[in-house]
């Protein structure tokens, strides 16, 4: 089995493209395997199955993993406060937050041979960074607990229960549902008012909770309608108890965005992080996401019927729509701790 992982993925890591020069995969995986190991952040085992492809890492190329889990912001701080002695090679942050790893100097390049293949919408052109897959906000609804599940943010104003966002001004996560209720609402990547105005008045009602949507939480009953990615969503709701929760994209609004793996400049295993970004691109590394319920960013992948299933319906997604001004997003996202503290966490105290 093994070596017959061992074929596919190398197969999948030597397609041709026409785009770039290819790198050099069998120097690549000699340089990887002479390191022994690759050090991620924010790449946990339980999100977007992360695990798969660290087993596949190991078994296939026999190296060693360690994961820190972290936020976008904390994992960019972490590369460039241990420029010395770096801990981390390779980490996995959100769209808004690739472009500020590569202004702070933190990140080092490096495109795979699925180049070609990735929209270029979703990538810096000199491969920097680039989203291995996608995720759209999404809710998640304790059935036990909500007797009016919400379809829409407009639901999600008129409802009797507690919304758990998470820690906005931080996490990418927590961003993104301000910015998916702004599109919801007539906003944009530059005007989140009707975002914040929503936010602000779940406050007033006492209704917003500030907690981590995560699945220890939810498992303990602690989260009504929590805000997240629907592949987090999904994920938590199959492990916990598939019949316990209900997942919708909003159908008024929502926004699609994704993750990139960012290299770290001052890695100590350059190349295991540069064959780690290789085979997550790869078909295998595509699918092991859609196993976790992300959706991959190379639309040329056949997804096998059991994965498939795990995902919500397309027609959900009819309202949901990516990122069009990333410029004016990224200012947006500078300035949204101040505002939300503003015009949210004002109305909790």
């Amino acid at each position: 089995m093994k070596q017959l992982i061992a074929g596919l993925t190398f197969a999948a890591l030597t397609v041709s493209t026409a785009a770039q020069a290819q790198p050099n995969v069998e120097q690549l995986i000699k340089a990887a395997q002479k390191e022994g190991q690759v050090y991620s952040v924010g790449m946990p085992d339980g999100w977007a199955n992360w695990k798969d492809t660290w087993a596949d890492m190991a078994s296939t190329y026999g190296l060693k993993h360690q994961d820190t889990d972290m936020s976008s912001a904390q994992e960019i701080a972490k590369f460039a406060a241990e420029r010395k002695n770096a801990t981390a090679d390779i980490g996995d942050v959100g769209f808004a937050f690739g472009r500020v790893a590569v202004k702070k100097g933190v990140t080092q390049p490096y495109k795979p041979t699925t180049w070609a293949d990735i929209p270029d919408w979703a990538k810096d052109k000199d491969g920097h960074w680039m989203l291995a897959y996608t995720g759209t906000i999404a809710f998640i609804i304790n059935n036990n607990l909500v007797k009016d599940a919400p379809k829409s943010w407009d639901d999600l104003v008129k409802g009797q229960y507690r919304v758990t966002v998470g820690d906005v001004g931080v996490a990418a996560q927590a961003n993104n549902a301000v910015l998916a209720a702004a599109f919801a609402k007539g906003g944009n990547e530059q005007d989140i008012k009707p975002a914040l105005q929503l936010f602000g008045e779940l406050a007033k009602q006492g209704r917003l909770s500030l907690n981590d949507p995560s699945i220890a939480n939810l498992e303990k009953g602690e989260v009504e309608v929590g805000i997240m990615w629907d592949f987090n969503a999904l994920n938590y709701r199959d492990q916990i108890d598939r019949s316990r929760f209900t997942v919708v994209i909003p159908s008024d609004g929502s926004v699609i965005s994704g993750y990139t793996t960012i290299i770290n400049k001052f890695a100590k295993n350059p190349n295991a992080a540069k064959l780690a970004r290789e085979y997550i691109l790869s078909d295998e590394g595509q699918i092991n996401l859609a196993r976790g319920y992300a959706r991959p960013i190379r639309s040329s992948i056949t997804l096998p019927d059991d994965v498939k299933a795990k995902l919500l319906p397309n027609e959900q997604y009819a309202n949901a729509k990516p990122i069009s001004d990333f410029e004016r997003w990224e200012k947006t996202a500078r300035k949204l701790p101040r505002q939300w503290q503003e015009n949210v966490l004002i109305h909790m105290q």
